[in-house]
């Protein structure tokens, strides 16, 4: 019997809070200016992709003691700006970036189960943790938690959210048919949870949204990031972007799934990669190396190998080796609030394969850092990538990808107006939306019956 042909996710990330964007093209945008946000989520929604999706930064990045403003500098409340969005459109999926670190389930839960009712079904919630100190300053508890002190605040932060969600199970208000009054179960809204980081009772005053919870997105590559997503998550959004290593991430994940009770189909796998489109492969490929040099100048290079050596490196050539001298091993001094810092958890071992991939490929400083900081990327013609994307989902090395254009805000539409249709050919991704919410653009069941007979007015 052959194998059921997948059908592919597809959402698109706002490119603004990242330094894959490029800034000096004429064509680049606000990252803040709402008129931004409305037009990448309106060619989104033109192209029937599932969702929208914001991350999010709590303290703006420092480096060498000043504001790191390589990529962005201003980031709007992730909040503020899906209600707005909201209002703009109708069934495109709204997906943000919260912290479980430093805010309290009952004002997230409240926040997401009103941005489910204000979008009638469409919000996600990307849960996330933070590690430093550094951000910690702007909060009460100041401080950072060690990483496994971070998950399992993560996990009992879900844990406490999900109990208030399901405070209300969707049947607890009814209206008076004679004075137009709700009357409620004296029950509804009520909540009562206590475990090591969180002791917490009362009542909800959020009503069961039309999803019955905010659909559930994890970004993290980590092995307690993957246990976490394989208990918890409905997806996740991965940086593995290549065939090998997606297919050995996805059958890794997946295989998780069945210690809590989950099967394959529950847990979308989303990597999140760049696309760069020609009228023919030589031109995209030309294409793709002058973005790369615009989004690495020799300035970005320096700014990086300091993230790695915790060093002053500004009198650096960038255009020459690396240094001669290795990295200082310590708490990071020199960059403050990049999540990239603590990625390299062995820097002497990283800097020596950075070493040996230069000296491989007779690679400069700048050429490195492009290398060595760049997303999977789809690159050719609009038949060329519509394929390869389909090779990618149907191999099972994803089930679809979250997309982060390099310009802001008109980066999407080539390919809404090239790939998507290509896709749709294929048959392998939808025409038009079949349902109202994002659970049903996933393909994501309803956390229970109640929630579905509200959705549906029964």
């Amino acid at each position: 019997m052959s194998k059921p042909v997948k059908q592919i996710h597809l959402a698109a990330h706002f490119p603004g809070v990242n330094n894959t964007t490029v800034w000096s093209d004429p064509a680049a945008g606000s990252q803040i200016d709402f008129s931004s946000f409305v037009h990448l989520a309106r060619t989104a929604e033109r192209a029937k992709f599932d969702f929208l999706f914001l991350a999010e930064g709590l303290r703006l990045r420092e480096q060498g003691g000043q504001i790191y403003d390589l990529d962005v500098v201003g980031r709007p409340d992730t909040f503020t700006v899906l209600a707005a969005l909201a209002a703009v459109t109708d069934r495109l999926g709204l997906a943000g970036t919260i912290n479980s670190t430093f805010n309290e389930p009952y004002e997230v839960a409240r926040q997401f189960a009103t941005l489910d009712h204000l979008s009638a079904g469409r919000a996600a919630w990307n849960v996330v943790t933070s590690w430093d100190e550094f951000t910690g300053q702007n909060f009460r508890r100041g401080g950072f938690l060690a990483q496994q002190d971070r998950y399992q605040r993560a996990r009992q932060f879900l844990d406490a959210a999900t109990v208030l969600f399901d405070s209300w199970k969707g049947d607890e208000i009814v209206a008076d048919q004679d004075s137009g009054a709700f009357l409620g179960d004296p029950g509804a809204g009520r909540f009562e949870h206590r475990v090591s980081q969180f002791d917490i009772r009362g009542r909800f005053n959020v009503p069961r949204s039309p999803q019955g919870r905010p659909v559930v997105f994890q970004a993290g590559d980590s092995e307690e990031g993957r246990e976490f997503a394989a208990a918890s998550a409905d997806a996740i959004f991965t940086r593995y972007g290549t065939l090998e290593a997606g297919r050995e991430f996805y059958a890794d994940v997946k295989r998780r799934l069945p210690r809590y009770g989950r099967s394959a189909d529950q847990l979308k796998i989303l990597p999140g990669v760049t696309f760069v489109l020609g009228d023919t492969d030589a031109e995209a490929q030309e294409k793709a190396l002058l973005i790369r040099r615009q989004q690495v100048s020799g300035q970005t290079a320096i700014r990086f190998l300091e993230q790695l050596w915790n060093r002053d490196l500004s009198a650096h050539d960038p255009d020459g080796p690396l240094p001669e001298v290795d990295p200082l091993v310590g708490e990071n001094t020199i960059a403050q609030g990049r999540a990239s810092v603590r990625m390299h958890r062995d820097p002497l071992a990283t800097a020596a394969q950075w070493r040996a991939l230069a000296e491989a490929k007779n690679l400069s400083t700048r050429e490195l850092i492009i290398e060595v900081t760049g997303r999977q990327s789809f690159i050719g013609t609009p038949a060329k990538v519509a394929e390869a994307l389909n090779e990618f989902v149907q191999t099972d090395a994803g089930d679809g990808f979250i997309l982060a254009p390099h310009l802001t805000p008109g980066g999407l539409d080539d390919f809404a107006d090239t790939v998507v249709p290509l896709l749709q050919e294929r048959g392998v991704f939808r025409s038009e939306y079949r349902g109202t919410t994002l659970r049903d653009h996933l393909g994501l069941s309803h956390p229970d019956a109640a929630a579905q007979a509200l959705r549906q007015g029964v």
